[in-house]
């Protein structure tokens, strides 16, 4: 797709990258930002830019961060004792907005997977299991998707914990064998973790 201006097909080439924008939408948002004032394109721009440079990983569990720690590791009124371990980032989000957990988070940036190389020591579990070691954590919930790769990595992670005498939980089965949890619903979410099921290996 080409336009009139090599500027617009180019913003149009940048936009298009976002997941599911395709070329014709992303010609609406270039049209989009042309009618608006020049200010808050400028103030896009820079936001966009504070983003980039200035999101960093909490350094106790690994969410996205504006700082060394992030909101929920910094809460004063978030339990202690309480660890969801989840994958990415994207699966706090979902878990936040359940509004139904009131501990910290652990995430581990992937998921055991030996067909792609990917071992316990590629992933935060050695931070976990350092983080735990450390503090007075009572139970973990593992809160990974349904998949081969998520019921991997929730065995391996719960014999660990089981191993440091920490009680295992896991969610209820509201989430779909296969699916991902950053796509399930809130209230399958909420009620996932409401009705956490114990772990017994």
């Amino acid at each position: 797709m080409s336009s009139s201006s090599s500027l617009i097909d180019k913003a149009v080439e940048h936009l298009s990258q976002f997941p599911g924008i395709g070329k014709k939408s992303a010609l609406r948002m270039a049209l989009f930002l042309l009618k608006r004032p020049e200010e808050e394109t400028l103030h896009l721009s820079k936001a966009l830019h504070e983003l980039r440079t200035g999101i960093k990983f909490c350094k106790q569990c690994f969410n996205l961060s504006d700082g060394e720690l992030c909101n929920v590791c910094n809460s004063p009124s978030r339990d202690e004792k309480l660890i969801c371990i989840v994958k990415d980032f994207q699966d706090v989000i979902a878990l936040e907005n359940t509004a139904q957990f009131s501990g910290h988070y652990h995430v581990l940036g992937g998921l055991i997977s030996p067909i792609d190389g990917i071992g316990p020591s590629d992933i935060k579990i050695p931070e976990l299991i350092n983080r735990i070691k450390k503090s007075e954590v009572k139970e973990v919930i593992i809160a990974l998707s349904s998949t081969m790769e998520g019921d991997t990595t929730e065995f391996y992670i719960a014999r660990k914990m089981q191993e440091l005498g920490v009680s295992v939980s896991t969610l209820s089965k509201g989430i779909a064998v296969g699916g991902e949890l950053e796509y399930a619903d809130q209230m399958t979410l909420a009620r996932s973790l409401q009705n956490r099921v114990k772990m017994d290996l």
